[in-house]
């Protein structure tokens, strides 16, 4: 992180996070406190490498700075970096890059789930042991066409799958709620067929008539099955990008060929992020018994 970024954080931060001296103590400044929680997040350290590393007198006052310091940063740059839309217009902007830069019309976001490995709380059992035999929370985020991160939902055990992160969400209760303010339906270009607005996912996702689209069975295709599925994925792409971008630690935020890229023939070329195996994906099986309806559409 560059000196201007830190100084641009501490002083969001530091009002939320600044404490009094008292006459036995002198406080911890804010700058320490950005600076320690900041490293933990960044690297994983334990708290009893952290506590020797910055002077701070117990694990268990270093643990109340980080979970304090997160929930001030949260809470003064959610509303700009981690906005979710909340009008028409908003929306149908990014559908129109979604049309615009992956050849998907009324593409709202796509949907994934990935896997943050942890070390589980004690007493807790198998709650958090995944099909993948290791300990995890399950991060479930939209990404718009740009690779930035519209909604995001984190902390749901490592042995749910993704049709259980979704069906626990707050943005399914959203959506069945009409809250999200989406755009009615509407013509697709330079046809007369009216579609929905919708959301992005693969097979592990339920598929739903009103907002969520996913590939046919990948079985006995004809060519126009085909060419969707080519199409979804190739949008839906973008959020397993994103998890990519924000898991990557380099010098450069984004170096060449990080993220996955098609050449002159249209052969998809993945991005360096699949290789450092910091994310695992979600999937386990796949959500059956979707709607009729949302079978036709």
């Amino acid at each position: 992180m560059s000196v201007e970024d830190f100084h641009f954080l501490l002083e969001k931060v530091a009002p939320h996070i600044t404490k009094k001296d008292t006459h036995l103590r002198k406080a911890i400044s804010p700058k320490d406190r950005l600076s320690v929680t900041l490293r933990f997040l960044a690297t994983g350290e334990t708290f009893n490498s952290l506590s020797f590393q910055y002077r701070i007198g117990s694990t268990t006052t270093l643990s109340r700075i980080v979970m304090e310091t997160c929930s001030a940063l949260t809470s003064v740059l959610r509303e700009k970096y981690l906005k979710t839309p909340k009008t028409e217009s908003e929306w149908k902007a990014i559908a129109k890059d979604f049309a615009d830069k992956w050849h998907f019309p009324h593409c709202l976001g796509a949907v994934e789930g990935k896997h943050i490995f942890i070390q589980p709380p004690a007493k807790s059992g198998s709650m958090f042991f995944n099909y993948k035999s290791r300990f995890s929370i399950i991060l479930m985020a939209v990404a718009d066409a740009n690779y930035r991160f519209v909604y995001a939902s984190a902390g749901t055990q490592g042995r749910v799958s993704d049709a259980g992160v979704f069906a626990q969400s707050d943005l399914r209760v959203a959506m069945d709620t009409g809250v999200l303010h989406l755009p009615p339906d509407d013509t697709l270009p330079n046809i007369d067929a009216v579609m929905p607005y919708m959301f992005i996912a693969d097979e592990a996702f339920p598929l739903r008539k009103d907002v969520m689209m996913k590939p046919y069975p990948f079985r006995n295709l004809n060519i126009n099955q085909k060419i969707f599925n080519y199409r979804l994925s190739r949008a839906r792409r973008v959020v397993e990008n994103a998890f990519g971008i924000l898991t990557n630690r380099s010098d450069a935020y984004v170096p060449p060929a990080y993220v996955d890229y098609e050449n002159a023939n249209h052969h998809l070329i993945e991005g360096a992020w699949r290789t450092e195996g910091a994310l695992q994906t979600a999937s386990m099986g796949r959500a059956r018994n979707p709607p009729v309806e949302a079978k036709k559409q």
